[in-house]
């Protein structure tokens, strides 16, 4: 009820103006907090030179997005250049060898990168994959992939495997880690598609095919075998506008990267948590400004990542999964991902298997719980992990058992008297709170317990009534404007709809 009613311009442009002013206060409080600990002895490590001739630093407290757009950006430039060269090529001479060629690139460009060893380990559980999708046994398929992927992230079968990996250099940890849980997905994936079509007879050459795909071999997004052989088996024709969309994301990616370059050398997000004496001094404006903003960064990260894959793959013809959606538009647990494409495979093969519709509470509890420790397995066990997963998965079921509750008795009774506009406040005051949820749990894993801890206190025990309400009545209004963009793509949709159904 309530969730295609409008509301009035005049209230929308109120949420507009209020969070406009609320961003930019906090905004302010950061930079001038970034200025004044720029030459902090505990931010020397992770806040250094950058635009010297302005006079400004930069926070370089990321690791990985430090390597991929300086050390390594030229190498990873030209890997995907290559890709796409060769790619187009082989599509103009033979497009019905194009598999083999993205197959071939990819297997070369491993051996390049990580070593021949390397490669024959991972040829090895794409072996032992292969062979048990021949029996047919979904069961057995899962609980080998699941296995293979335990070898890789836990002890001792992680420090003899990284064994395999010849030389040494930055990026190697990484490298490893993505490919290998990557291709372990991957071959799950062909496992358990074949079982589910025994009648299409998939090959050993099409496991290899799939799997040392570049673009998708060690950053993903993974794309489930299905999708993948179904889009790599057509024709490669190109529908109209598709360049131009692709020209456009492209262009996207590249301002993304620069806007990242360009806030990093006035905002010191990722190194101020790393002091607690200096991130409690902070405003709580300025301190709940840090928290958010921690995830956008990061969903910023994974969609610049997939954006640059993502290109690469269209340009192969592919349509590969989208980048997750924006932390700013979530403010329910279901549709909390940072990976859309690990998010659609957890959904297609464990998820949505055990749930079914999810609107039972058992099955749902039972699928969400069999989801995390999957997730958990591949996250890496560890004790923020263990937090991670508990929260989160507390967080997806207590949603169902909110909306079950308020959707029988006397809660459904008190919003069938509203009117559908109040019902609408209402909702999204939950979302509100929710939104903030996801946050707080999120920030366990993304930045460190004790900053988290010290958010919570701030804005919820200490600066209770004044900013706990503050907090929740910006946040009120984000995600007002948020479901006034999903009515108005909603009522887009259904007209688009209709028109078809005329022609």
């Amino acid at each position: 009820m309530g969730i295609k009613t409008a509301l009035p311009a005049a209230e929308l442009g109120l949420y507009s103006l209020v969070l406009s002013g609320a961003l930019a206060y906090a905004g302010r409080g950061l930079l001038e907090a970034s200025q004044d600990g720029a030459h902090r002895k505990a931010f020397r490590e992770s806040v250094r030179p950058g635009w010297e001739y302005l006079g400004r630093k930069m926070d370089v407290a990321d690791f990985e997005w430090v390597m991929w757009f300086t050390n390594f950006r030229n190498i990873i430039v030209f890997a995907l250049s290559g890709h796409v060269l060769f790619a187009k090529l082989c599509t103009m001479v033979a497009p019905q060898l194009r598999s083999w060629m993205y197959a071939v690139y990819g297997v070369l460009a491993v051996v390049g990168t990580m070593g021949p060893w390397y490669l024959l380990l991972l040829l090895g559980h794409c072996v032992v994959l292969y062979v048990a999708s021949l029996l047919g046994q979904r069961w057995l398929c899962l609980a080998l992939g699941l296995a293979s992927l335990a070898s890789f992230k836990m002890d001792p079968g992680i420090s003899w495997q990284s064994g395999f990996v010849t030389g040494t250099f930055d990026l190697q940890d990484v490298l490893f880690h993505g490919g290998s849980g990557f291709t372990v997905l991957r071959c799950t994936s062909f496992a358990l598609e074949s079982c589910a079509h025994p009648d299409r007879r998939y090959s050993l050459a099409d496991l290899l095919k799939y799997n040392f795909y570049l673009p998708f071999f060690f950053f993903g997004p993974i794309m489930t075998f299905d999708r993948f052989q179904a889009q790599v088996s057509q024709e490669p024709v190109r529908p109209e506008g598709e360049l131009w969309r692709i020209q456009t994301q492209a262009g996207l990616s590249a301002a993304a990267i620069v806007a990242v370059d360009i806030f990093f050398h006035f905002f010191y997000i990722l190194t101020i948590p790393s002091d607690l004496k200096f991130a409690s001094r902070l405003p709580d404006s300025a301190l709940a400004g840090l928290a958010y903003s921690n995830l956008v960064y990061d969903w910023v990260k994974a969609a610049v990542l997939f954006g640059v894959v993502n290109t690469v793959a269209r340009l192969d013809h592919l349509d590969p999964p989208q980048p997750p959606k924006c932390i700013t538009a979530l403010y329910v647990f279901g549709e909390t991902h940072f990976d859309r494409g690990i998010n659609d495979w957890l959904c297609k093969y464990v998820y949505d298997h055990i749930g079914g519709d999810h609107s039972a509470v058992i099955p749902e509890l039972a699928a969400s719980v069999a989801t995390f420790v999957i997730t958990t397995l591949w996250l890496g066990p560890c004790d923020i992990v263990y937090l991670w997963s508990v929260l989160n998965c507390f967080g997806l079921n207590f949603e169902l058992w909110a909306q079950k509750l308020a959707e029988h008795g006397p809660l459904a009774q008190i919003e069938a008297r509203l009117s559908e506009q109040m019902s609408r406040r209402v909702r999204a005051l939950c979302g509100a709170v929710n939104f903030w949820a996801i946050i707080m749990y999120n920030l366990v894993s993304l930045n460190s317990l004790e900053f988290t801890e010290l958010v919570a206190r701030r804005l919820i025990l200490t600066g209770f009534p004044q900013t706990t309400l503050a907090v929740l009545f910006v946040t009120y209004c984000g995600v007002q404007l948020v479901k006034e963009r999903e009515r108005s793509l909603a009522l887009e949709e259904e007209q688009r709809q209709d028109k078809e159904k005329l022609e």
